[in-house]
């Protein structure tokens, strides 16, 4: 990371602002804070450089479902949800609506740190695939019913669209890339999320059905994406990397 990253905290504990504050500046983050769900929405400006947003659950008020919610109508910047909560609902909800990652109170703003890095890392890897299909051809892929835009990270359906997070245009891509290839949770882990996936991690599973919404199917019998009983996932499609559109 060449240039100073900015990061926002989140969180009604004046404590964990201060110390993530301190502790982030301390490598060479710049980061922003706010007390409370409104107050973040109230300031935060798409058009502004934000790089990830570090957001508590257990918010007055508003809480970081609901703010992570609005947030996602108007961006796709990565977020890391806190929660207090040991049951894992509250991560499980926190992954459908959009988070990229979450971790549990107390934690070691070490752990934090390297979860933070991993996402940064795999969005400027994003950047630097969307700069090369900038400059080279196969901007779009077509599978399915679906297209998408690599550019704009959209992906069109009939005639409607929808923008990806940072997640699902990860995932998608890793599946578009190996269409027909089991792809190990361990692998998808890796290579989405910069790290390895335990056996009580149910991010991946979450994942892959958050995606296969998007992509409109039968929770119960998905035919794009496929499961491999002890083994993970598949795309079954066939995909065409296209230079243009009609």
């Amino acid at each position: 990371m060449t240039k100073a990253k900015h990061i926002y905290v989140v969180d009604d504990d004046d404590e964990i602002r201060t110390l993530l504050k301190s502790y982030l500046e301390k490598h060479q983050f710049t980061v922003f804070t706010a007390e409370s769900g409104e107050a973040f929405l109230a300031d935060f400006d798409p058009n502004q450089h934000i790089d990830l947003v570090i957001l508590d659950i257990m918010l007055p008020g508003q809480d970081g479902f609901s703010v992570c919610r609005g947030l996602r109508e108007q961006s796709q910047v990565p977020v890391i949800m806190l929660t207090a909560n040991s049951d894992e609902m509250d991560r499980i909800i926190g992954l459908e609506i959009g988070a990229d990652d979450y971790l549990a109170k107390p934690f070691n703003p070490r752990e934090l740190l390297a979860r933070m890095k991993a996402i940064l890392r795999r969005m400027e890897q994003i950047e630097v695939s969307e700069h090369h299909h900038a400059n080279e051809a196969h901007r779009f892929y077509h599978f399915a019913d679906f297209t998408l835009d690599t550019l704009s990270r959209e992906l069109h359906y009939a005639d409607e669209k929808e923008s990806l997070s940072g997640a699902d245009y990860n995932l998608l891509m890793l599946f578009l890339k190996n269409p027909g290839e089991v792809l190990t949770r361990e692998h998808i882990a890796e290579n989405t999320r910069g790290r390895d996936s335990t056996p009580l991690d149910r991010f991946i599973d979450v994942h892959v059905s958050r995606l296969r919404h998007r992509l409109r199917e039968d929770a119960r019998h998905p035919q794009l994406i496929k499961t491999v009983r002890g083994q993970g996932y598949i795309l079954t499609a066939s995909v065409n990397a296209l230079d243009h559109v009609n």
